[in-house]
């Protein structure tokens, strides 16, 4: 049987992330007025248990996947590689097929994108990219989602990218190109996107040295924390990354109705400041939410249920 794996956009194609996109809405809409902790009516996990492997710190990847298996009638099983096996010299591929014996699918969030493709390659069950230094897919899931919920086509929008060519603008980029969004990254000399990136975009994401450029006309401003976890706090790089910050005036050159996106944690005053980020464009709380709403239809899509059968 095809196994359904999550580890970049194109895993799913524009039908997929379509269909998970549609699914994502309808599921938060029969929600309303639910608990938290209510299930869904049709509980179409039920039986199902999902490994959480962390090799990174995490708050909303970890909360959100939590729930989102619950809501949908499923389990939970969470674990920091620091005290799994793992963190002591196991193999990724023998975790893979271990994991694989005892779950219905395996969520990683780690560094090396190499490891999330080593899982998939030895998993018997779906596999899903919670995050790698390459890139953030469920972030730009409940990104999508978000500005679909704020009125906004994504088929020929403009996204402004302000900051560093990280993970999380990969997965912008990807985006764009499947789904025929423009994607302008306004980034310092020296931290531009991997080589590659841009031509996810086919043809519609670039990259300038001009904050000023990238937001005129934008739909949607985007930006993230400049000093990744795990990094230190490179003072040289801040100074590069200030000329970017998100700020009132910057914000006043994109369109008058753009919305702000944050996949959080902020550092407040440096990539942002603190009037845009609590301000009216601001939608970095539903964003945040989304997370869960988005993964519940990427869980649904690698078991089949959404986007067509698998055989």
């Amino acid at each position: 049987m095809t196994i359904r794996h999550f580890l970049n956009l194109a895993d799913a194609g524009p039908e997929g992330v379509t269909a998970i996109l549609t699914d994502a809405q309808a599921r938060k809409a029969a929600r309303v007025g639910f608990t938290k902790g209510r299930v869904d009516a049709d509980t179409p996990l039920t039986g199902h248990v999902l490994a959480m492997v962390f090799e990174k710190n995490s708050t909303r990847t970890r909360v959100s996947f939590d729930m989102a298996i619950r809501q949908l009638g499923g389990t939970s099983i969470v674990l920091d590689a620091g005290t799994m096996q793992l963190g002591r010299g196991e193999t990724i591929a023998d975790t893979a097929r271990i994991l694989s014996g005892y779950t219905d699918a395996i969520m990683i969030r780690t560094d090396d994108h190499a490891k999330v493709e080593e899982m998939a390659h030895y998993a018997s069950v779906p596999v899903i990219n919670g995050l790698t230094d390459l890139s953030h897919p469920c972030q730009i899931m409940a990104d999508l989602l978000t500005v679909i919920e704020a009125g906004k086509t994504l088929s020929g929008m403009k996204v402004a990218w302000l900051g560093d060519g990280n993970n999380v603008l990969h997965s912008i980029v990807e985006a764009g190109g499947l789904l025929g969004f423009d994607v302008v990254a306004a980034c310092p000399n020296g931290y531009h996107p991997e080589p590659g990136t841009l031509e996810l975009g086919n043809g519609r994401a670039t990259c300038t040295t001009d904050p000023r450029a990238a937001v005129e006309g934008a739909d949607i401003v985007v930006t993230d924390t400049w000093i990744s976890m795990g990094q230190a706090h490179a003072e040289e790089k801040l100074a590069a990354m200030m000329p970017f910050q998100v700020n009132a005036d910057l914000m006043a050159l994109a369109r008058p109705d753009a919305k702000f996106l944050h996949c959080l944690p902020a550092h407040r005053e440096e990539e942002v400041t603190s009037d845009v980020i609590d301000g009216p464009q601001s939608l970095i709380w539903p964003e945040a939410e989304n997370r869960l709403h988005a993964q519940k239809s990427v869980l649904r899509w690698c078991f089949g249920q959404v986007g067509g059968q698998i055989g």
